[in-house]
């Protein structure tokens, strides 16, 4: 196939470029040029936020492409422009949007059919969850339901995160000494490797699928306990998992989900929301995800090869506790009833 992604060069895009390119497809890139694309590509450039900004991509005289993908997150217009644009070039249209487009809260085991959050397709930058519905009503509204394919994801971990949040965890395990381990250990996760998105989108391009799919893992697909076991096992660090229970966590004023990524404490509305997704129809049309431990480890993996430090996206929050807060409630967290502190090394 012919495949043309938007972007492509950094985290899901990436992925799908790269799995892609190991389908034997044709690719072609179209980005600013701030990150070389994966070897074996075609790359034209533009800047879809500056006037004329598609004008690379306009002025090809290519075949066309059998499938666009398109990973936008900022205002719904960028879309808008790029689908009219391909709109008889490129034969179907895929959008990697969010299940933020769903009306907040999202009960537990909601579907495809759950309320939605309003949009515009021509429409600019607002907040994240308007713009990503923007972007769909841009691609539905270019390609028609029947060609476009909408894939709305949940947490997204893996290589070239460029997020912040199984990259902290990684560096702060790495670093050693005491670590606060919010509990319990055996707390359902939800989540997909990029690498799994990237394999279903292609996957469903050649099925011919179409309309709205929540992406990310089965609810249970790994738990706390085995995400920083798996952290610790690959980093090989001399650090001691201690775990707390969620009450001195959020009595210290800690933001969940933020300054400890991944974790949101069970029984509220957030948690059943992030990791609590039907996705049933994914799995029934392919999606596949790998055990947490390669994740891990071929994140680490990465993460060493570029010296460290992860790339981090300008339009996103930082993640991370601060170590000052950190000791703060390690300190205190063994005076609270109920607090279980013991090292996660010892749990293989």
């Amino acid at each position: 196939m012919r495949l043309l992604v938007l972007g492509g060069t950094e985290f899901v895009g990436r992925a799908v470029v790269e799995a892609a390119l190991g389908r034997g497809w044709e690719v072609t890139v179209f980005h600013r040029g701030r990150h070389r694309p994966p070897a074996g590509v075609r790359s034209l450039h533009g800047d879809r936020t500056e006037p004329d900004g598609l004008a690379a991509l306009a002025a090809d005289r290519g075949d066309g492409w059998d499938a666009v993908v398109d990973t936008w997150s900022s205002a719904p217009r960028a879309v808008h422009e790029a689908a009219r644009l391909l709109r008889g070039r490129a034969g179907r249209y895929a959008y990697v949007s969010s299940r933020s487009v769903y009306v907040w809260p999202w009960p537990r085991g909601s579907a495809e059919d759950a309320p939605l959050v309003e949009g515009a397709a021509d429409a600019g930058s607002t907040d994240y969850a308007t713009d990503k519905r923007g972007g769909e009503l841009a691609a539905v509204g270019a390609f028609g339901a029947a060609d476009s394919l909408l894939v709305r994801a949940g947490l997204i971990l893996g290589p070239y995160e460029n997020v912040g949040r199984l990259p902290w965890w990684l560096t702060r395990i790495a670093r050693g000494g005491p670590v606060l381990a919010p509990g319990p250990r055996e707390l359902p996760l939800q989540y997909v490797d990029a690498r799994d998105l990237a394999d279903w989108l292609l996957g469903a391009l050649e099925q011919g699928l179409s309309g709205p799919y929540n992406l990310v893992s089965p609810p249970g697909h790994t738990t706390m306990g085995e995400l920083l076991q798996a952290c610790l096992r690959v980093t090989g660090a001399d650090a001691e998992l201690r775990w707390t229970d969620p009450e001195p966590i959020l009595e210290a004023g800690i933001e969940p989900w933020t300054e400890l990524p991944v974790w949101v404490p069970p029984g509220g509305e957030m948690y059943e929301a992030v990791h609590g997704a039907d996705v049933s129809r994914a799995v029934a049309t392919g999606l596949v995800c790998r055990p947490v431990g390669e994740t891990v480890a071929d994140t680490w993996r990465w993460l060493t090869e570029i010296g460290g430090t992860a790339p981090q996206r300008p339009d996103r929050t930082r993640k991370g506790l601060d170590p000052e807060v950190e000791a703060k409630v390690l300190a205190g967290a063994g005076g609270v009833p109920g607090t279980t502190l013991q090292e996660g090394s010892s749990d293989d």
